[in-house]
C-alpha cells in the first residue's frame, strides 16, 4: 500500500468517526446555513488574521475554488477574529475568491469542535463530514486535493 493510499485510508476512517457530528440539516447558524449548499461539496475553513498557516492556505483555497466550482465545490472561510478590522486587513493581503462568514462569538466554531487554526472540514454532497484537517501544510496540498476530488465524485 502506498503512502498516499494509507493517508486516504486514515482520512476515510476519521471521516466515518466524525460523520455523525455534523450534517447539513443539523448545522443552522446565525452566520452560516449549510442547507443552502445541499448537494454540493463544501469546504468550511475556520481561520483568523493572526494565523500564519492561514496565509499559506488562502492561495490554495482560491485555486481549489476556481478549479472545482463548476463541479459543485463551495469554499467558505469562517473568520474567528473578534475584530472584523483585523480580518479586513488580512483579506487585503490575502484576498479570498470564496465566501467569507464571520463567527466573532465562535458559535459555529463550537458546533464544529474547532481546535486549531486553520481547521478545515470537507462536507460531502450528502451533508456528512468527509474529512477534517487541522493546520495547513503546503507539502500536503495534493493529499487535501485528493480528498476534494473523492468527495466531488460521490453521489448524494
Amino acid at each position: 500500500m502506498t503512502a498516499l493510499a494509507k493517508i486516504r485510508l486514515i482520512f476515510l476512517i476519521l471521516a466515518m468517526l466524525l460523520a455523525p457530528l455534523v450534517t447539513v440539516a443539523q448545522t443552522p447558524s446565525p452566520t452560516l446555513d449549510l442547507a443552502e449548499y445541499q448537494g454540493k461539496v463544501v469546504v468550511v475553513d475556520f481561520w483568523a488574521s493572526w494565523c500564519v498557516p492561514c496565509r499559506r492556505s488562502f492561495p490554495w483555497l482560491n485555486d481549489m475554488h476556481a478549479k472545482y466550482a463548476e463541479q459543485g465545490l463551495v469554499v467558505i472561510g469562517v473568520n474567528m477574529d473578534a475584530n472584523q478590522k483585523d480580518a479586513a486587513a488580512f483579506l487585503e493581503d490575502y484576498p479570498a475568491a470564496f465566501k467569507i462568514h464571520y463567527d466573532t462569538e465562535a458559535i459555529l466554531a463550537r458546533e464544529f469542535g474547532v481546535e486549531a487554526m486553520p481547521s478545515s472540514f470537507v462536507i460531502g454532497r450528502d451533508g456528512q463530514i468527509k474529512a477534517r484537517h487541522l493546520g495547513f501544510k503546503v507539502k500536503r496540498q495534493d493529499e487535501y486535493e485528493a480528498i476534494l476530488v473523492d468527495a466531488l465524485g460521490e453521489q448524494p
